[in-house]
């Protein structure tokens, strides 16, 4: 049996624990603490307006790259003896869930207004695209075809955006509101994307939400492919040193290639353009090969249960404040802190008492082995 790869548990973990744990905390304390120095960091904890990149933009490709990763591992076998029946399944049971809990997460599922349910709007779903597309791939085709999917979609994406024009939206625009990817949400999702309403018949989109999920789904598939391109290589009987080489290879050209054609086609996470895609590819593969540098190869574990602990239980984690509603029971429970400390460091306790709750759950579930699978 084939240990399993540690250094994915790790990265995982540790792309979660920034989002739910350093992410809230460092942007309530910044806000707070009102100082210089700090506040000229707070853009390292969030995402960039448009164009451009920031460290925090990372966290969603990460995990559909991720995603992408575990599929030779979970499917390897089922390709290898042709058994596609047991692996379908596993793949459309996988896709549904992470789509319904995608919408219950910000989507509006759970909501008693009917008119505030979104279809396609959150990361879970992202990652069920990128999942479904690269897993029936890899199942019926060969590495070489996998290549060359990627690279038409993401060719594909940047001439639609070059190229294609329709009602004053595309052409090459990328502005956030006449992109091409923003008309062909706004046509196909309709009401149902996220924010939107009706106001006297008219469909009114939600000012300032320029997230696209439709043509962006292109992309969605290729990061989730490089994942599976840095899964096939991990999983390879190759030297593992030769393994570091192609992590690192492969994350360099990506970045200096997305870098390049940033220049023409520029590089916007809202949207996930192509340019984007590759160069968020790229940091995926440097931080896979840091990862699995100092893990799986040099065998390095001391003080890593942190990280393990949110990234071996990666959906009950992400799915744990819309279940729990921590905020408002520790709210409750805390709500003197804001009596005695003010608005501003009180709340910043209690966001930093949910956090610490939420962590003792997960390592909790972790020392009793209990893990929430999809």
């Amino acid at each position: 049996m084939k240990k399993r790869l540690e250094s994915l548990d790790v990265l995982r973990g540790a792309d979660l624990f920034f989002l739910m744990a350093v992410g809230p905390v460092m942007r309530k304390f910044i806000a707070v603490a009102d100082v210089p120095w700090l506040n000229n960091c707070k853009w390292l904890f969030d995402h960039v307006e448009w164009q451009g990149f920031s460290p925090w933009d990372i966290i969603m490709p990460l995990f559909v790259f991720m995603t992408g990763i575990t599929i030779p591992f979970a499917l390897g076998r089922a390709r290898e003896e042709r058994n596609y029946g047991s692996a379908l399944w596993r793949i459309v049971r996988r896709v549904v869930v992470l789509w319904v809990f995608g919408m219950i997460c910000q989507g509006g599922l759970f909501d008693k207004d009917p008119h505030t349910v979104y279809l396609y709007s959150n990361t879970l779903q992202a990652i069920a695209v990128a999942y479904a597309a690269a897993a029936l791939l890899f199942l019926f085709t060969k590495l070489r075809t996998q290549i060359a999917v990627a690279a038409v979609l993401l060719v594909g994406y940047w001439a639609a955006m070059e190229f294609i024009s329709v009602d004053g939206y595309g052409g090459g625009d990328y502005s956030p509101t006449h992109n091409l990817a923003e008309w062909v949400d706004n046509a196909v999702l309709g009401r149902f994307r996220d924010g939107a309403k009706v106001v006297d018949g008219v469909v009114v989109f939600k000012e300032g939400y320029h997230y696209t999920w439709i043509l962006s789904s292109l992309n969605f598939v290729v990061t989730g492919l490089l994942g599976v391109f840095a899964g096939v290589v991990a999983k390879s009987p190759m030297a593992e040193k030769r393994k570091l080489w192609w992590f690192a290879g492969a994350g360099v050209a990506m970045v200096v290639v997305g870098l390049i054609w940033g220049i023409w086609h520029p590089i916007i996470k809202k949207i996930w353009s192509s340019s984007m895609t590759l160069f968020t590819g790229g940091i995926c593969f440097l931080l896979l090969w840091l990862c699995y540098y100092l893990i799986d190869y040099k065998g390095y574990r001391r003080g890593l249960t942190l990280f393990k602990v949110y990234g071996m239980n990666s959906i009950a984690a992400y799915m744990m404040p819309k279940f729990l509603a921590l905020r408002k029971i520790l709210g409750g429970l805390l709500a003197f802190c804001p009596l005695l400390l003010g608005e501003g460091w009180g709340g910043f306790i209690i966001a930093l008492m949910v956090v610490v709750c939420q962590y003792l759950l997960l390592y909790y579930m972790y020392r009793k082995q209990i893990y929430l699978k999809v």
